[in-house]
C-alpha cells in the first residue's frame, strides 16, 4: 500500500505528452503537423497585436508564443492546450510596463511563474473552481472593454497630447483629441474590421486576421496613405529569443508581489478554463495540477527569454482541435513554426498598419467579452449574483483586476453567508413541521415527560450565530435533546453557541443529549472539548437512541429522588 501512493501522486503530476506518446501513430503525426502550422499562422498576427496592446515590442509577443507555447505543450496537463499571449493580460502588462518598466514586468512574471508551480505542487488546481462564474464573467467583460478603449486611438488615428496609462484617463483623452481624427486611418481600420467580420463566413480555413494584415499592409503601401505602421512606432527585430536575468532585490520583490499574484491568478483561471473547454471538445480529462506547473514553467521561461505573461488561449486551442490536433505535438509544432516565421518574415511586420492591429484587437475583445453569457445571467441569476458581476466589471474598467477580483470575492462571500444564514433555523419540537411521510418525524416519536427537543437545521456558523442564542424555557425539564441531523457543518462561533447552551443547562441541572451529529460538526465539537464536557455517552446516532437516553436519565433522576 505504501508503494502505490507515491505512484498515484506521480501519475497525477505526469505531463500529458508522456502519456499520449505510448499510443502515438504516423496518422496522428500528420494531423498534428497540419494543426500546428495552422495555429501558428493564427497566432502570428494575434501575438503581435497583443504585444502592442501590452505596451511592448511586437517580437516579444512571438517570443511568448514560442517559449511558453513549447513549455506548456511539453509539460502541460492537457492534450491540446495552446499557450501564448492573451487579451486578458494586455491591460495588466501595459500597466506594469508603464509604471515598473520591462525589468519590473520580467521579475513580476517570474514570481508569478514560481507561484503557479507552487500552486501545482500543492494540488490547488481544483480550488480554481471556487472562483464564481459571475466574477470571471465580470472581469472578462471588463478586460474586453479596456482593450477596446485602449485601441480607439490607433483605430481613429488620434493624436494624444498626453500619454495616459489608466483606462478612464485614456477615455478622457479620446474625447479631448476627437478633432485630431485621421480619416485615412479610419478607412484602413474599417476595411480591416470588415474583413475580420465577413471573411470567416466564406473561408474559415484561412485566418481572417492574416488576410486583414495583408490587405491593410498592401493598401497603405500602394496608396501612400498617411497611416502609422508598426515600423513607424517600433523597432522590429527578427532575432530569436535570448536569455536574460532581471535585477533582483528584496525591496523589488516586495513591491512587485501584488503584480505577480495578479498574473498568477489570471493565468491559472484562464488556462484551466481553456482546459475545461478543450476537454469537452475532445472527450478527454486534463490534469489541473500538472497544467499549473506547466503554466508556471512557461511564464518563467517566457520572461527570461524576453516574452510577456502567457496562459492557455481558448481560441487558439479550439482552432487546434478543429484542425485535427489531438496531442501536445501540435502545440510544439506551433511554437517551432512561429520561431521560423520570426526569423524569416519578421521584417515584413513593420508594414502592418496600426488601425489593422486595432481592428484585430476589437474582434479579440468581442470574442472574449461573453456578452451572451452576461445577458443570460442578467435574465436568470439572483440579484446578488448580478450585483457581483457588475461590480467586478465596473472595478476592472475603473481601477484594476486585483481590486475587481478582491471586491467580487468579498461580495460573493457576504451574499453566500447571508443565504446560508437565511436557511439556518433552530426551534423546539412543538414548532417542527416535518413531512407526514418522514419516518423520523418528531411528531411520530414519544417524548419523555421531562424532556424537550431542540432541533437545528442548516450550517452553524458566525453569520447565523444569533439564531442559536435562543433556548427554550428549561424550567421543569430534566433533559434537553439537541437534534442536529440537518447540520452539515459548524464553525467556532457555532461551537461557542452550543457550549453556551450546555453551560446554561448545567446551571439549571438539565442534561444535554445530542442526536445525529454529522461527521464535520462532531470532529469540530470534539476538538473544541465540547464532547468531553457533555460526555460521549450523551452523543447518540439517532433520535430514537437519544430519546431512549433521555428516558434513562429521567428514570435515574426519579429513582435518586425517591431514595433521597
Amino acid at each position: 500500500m505504501e508503494e502505490r501512493i507515491p505512484k498515484q501522486n506521480i501519475e497525477k503530476l505526469k505531463p500529458k505528452l508522456f502519456s499520449v506518446m505510448k499510443t502515438y501513430s504516423k496518422q496522428q503525426l500528420v494531423k498534428d503537423l497540419i494543426a500546428g502550422v495552422i495555429v501558428a499562422i493564427i497566432a502570428l498576427p494575434l501575438s503581435i497585436a497583443l504585444a502592442l496592446a501590452s505596451g511592448v515590442n511586437p517580437e516579444q509577443g512571438l517570443y511568448t508564443a514560442i517559449v511558453a507555447g513549447f513549455l506548456v505543450s511539453f509539460l502541460g496537463g492537457s492534450r491540446v492546450q495552446i499557450a501564448g499571449p492573451t487579451a486578458a493580460f494586455a491591460t495588466i502588462v501595459a500597466g506594469i510596463v508603464a509604471t515598473e518598466g520591462m525589468d519590473g514586468l520580467v521579475l513580476s512574471t517570474v514570481m508569478a511563474g514560481i507561484l503557479l508551480v507552487i500552486m501545482g505542487f500543492c494540488k490547488l488546481g481544483a480550488l480554481i473552481k471556487y472562483i464564481p462564474g459571475t466574477i470571471t464573467a465580470g472581469f472578462t467583460f471588463g478586460i474586453a472593454v479596456t482593450i477596446v478603449i485602449g485601441q480607439i486611438k490607433d483605430f481613429l488615428g488620434l493624436t494624444f497630447k498626453n500619454a495616459p496609462i489608466e483606462t478612464m484617463d485614456k477615455l478622457k483623452e479620446i474625447f479631448l483629441s476627437a478633432e485630431t481624427i485621421n480619416w485615412q486611418a479610419l478607412l484602413v481600420g474599417g476595411v480591416s474590421l470588415a474583413i475580420l467580420i465577413l471573411w470567416p463566413k466564406k473561408l474559415e480555413k484561412i485566418p481572417a486576421s492574416l488576410i486583414a494584415v495583408i490587405v491593410g499592409s498592401v493598401l497603405v503601401k500602394l496608396t501612400n496613405l498617411n497611416v502609422n505602421t508598426i515600423g513607424d512606432l517600433y523597432t522590429i527585430s527578427s532575432a530569436p529569443p535570448k536569455f536574460a536575468l532581471p535585477v533582483v532585490s528584496f525591496a523589488r520583490i516586495r513591491a512587485l508581489l501584488p503584480n505577480a499574484f495578479t498574473i498568477a491568478v489570471l493565468a491559472a483561471v484562464e488556462s484551466l478554463l481553456s482546459c475545461v473547454v478543450s476537454d469537452g471538445m475532445i472527450g478527454s480529462k486534463h490534469r489541473p495540477n500538472m497544467e499549473l506547473i506547466a503554466q508556471g514553467a512557461a511564464n518563467i521561461g517566457s520572461a527570461l527569454f524576453g516574452g510577456i505573461p502567457a496562459t492557455g488561449a481558448i481560441a487558439r486551442t479550439a482552432a487546434n482541435v478543429k484542425n485535427g490536433g489531438k496531442t501536445p505535438i501540435a502545440g510544439i509544432v506551433h511554437s517551432i513554426v512561429v520561431l521560423i516565421i520570426l526569423i524569416v518574415l519578421m521584417p515584413y511586420a513593420s508594414m502592418i498598419p496600426m488601425p489593422t492591429i486595432a481592428a484585430i484587437l476589437f474582434i479579440v475583445a468581442y470574442n472574449m467579452c461573453g456578452w451572451r453569457n452576461i445577458r443570460n445571467l442578467v435574465r436568470t441569476a439572483p440579484k446578488s449574483d448580478i450585483a457581483v458581476l457588475f461590480v467586478t466589471l465596473f472595478l476592472t474598467v475603473v481601477f484594476d483586476l486585483v481590486v475587481a477580483i478582491g471586491a467580487g470575492l468579498v461580495l460573493t462571500a457576504l451574499f453566500f453567508m447571508k443565504r446560508m444564514a437565511d436557511v439556518t433555523e433552530a426551534h423546539t419540537w412543538v414548532d417542527v413541521d416535518d413531512e407526514e411521510n418522514d419516518p423520523d418525524s418528531i411528531l411520530l416519536k414519544k417524548i419523555p415527560h421531562n424532556t424537550r427537543v431542540f432541533e437545528i437545521n442548516g450550517p452553524m456558523f458566525f453569520a447565523a450565530s444569533d439564531k442559536f442564542q435562543y433556548l427554550p424555557d428549561n424550567s421543569g425539564i430534566d433533559v434537553l435533546c439537541i437534534r442536529m441531523r440537518n447540520v452539515p457543518a459548524i464553525d467556532a462561533a457555532g461551537v461557542e453557541a452550543l457550549t453556551d447552551i450546555v453551560r446554561r443547562c448545567e446551571k439549571n441541572h438539565v442534561q444535554v443529549v445530542f442526536s445525529h451529529v454529522n461527521e464535520q460538526p462532531m470532529h469540530v465539537m470534539t476538538k473544541a472539548g465540547l464532547t468531553a464536557i457533555v460526555g460521549e455517552e450523551n452523543f447518540c446516532d439517532h433520535i430514537d437512541t437519544a430519546l431512549a437516553r433521555a428516558q434513562k436519565i429521567e428514570d435515574t433522576l426519579r429513582s435518586a429522588a425517591k431514595n433521597a
